[in-house]
């Protein structure tokens, strides 16, 4: 037996709608830090969603040459690689002014990397959503 799927249910449709979640996640664990001071939350959620939204810089990745995307979709994995690199970056030239930790439960997420980390989840969320509604907008799809 065969299942099929409705034909907007494509591999690009699934990476665009479940990079639209990460986004939403970077926001929240970005919120849970504020309420921290930039201490790491002793929450499993917040564990998890940091796991997942570190190992989607990976998987956008992959998307890039693995599902066949439209030229405006591929912009959403070249920017999470972009943020996440420069972030690492950027993250760690700020950790290195004030010193780094020795160890994780010391270590203070500066709010400047917060600002910017919910910064792009905005950006990205919004990125998603033209991706996904590009199909009934009226601009060309390349």
């Amino acid at each position: 037996m065969q299942i099929s799927y409705p034909d907007w249910l494509t591999p690009q449709f699934v990476y665009i709608t479940l990079s639209a979640v990460v986004a939403v996640l970077i926001w929240i664990e970005g919120e849970m830090l504020k309420k921290t001071d930039g201490k790491l939350p002793k929450s499993k959620f917040f564990q998890i969603s940091s796991l997942l939204d570190t190992s989607w810089f990976f998987v956008s990745v992959v998307m890039l040459y693995a599902i066949d995307l439209t030229p405006l979709a591929i912009t959403v994995p070249a920017a999470y690689g972009i943020y996440t690199t420069f972030g690492w970056v950027y993250g760690t030239r700020l950790l290195k002014r004030k010193g780094i930790p020795d160890s994780p439960k010391d270590l203070v997420v500066p709010a400047k990397y917060i600002a910017y980390s919910q910064s792009f989840s905005l950006i990205f969320f919004a990125l998603c959503l033209l991706v996904l509604s590009a199909p009934w907008l009226p601009i060309s799809q390349g």
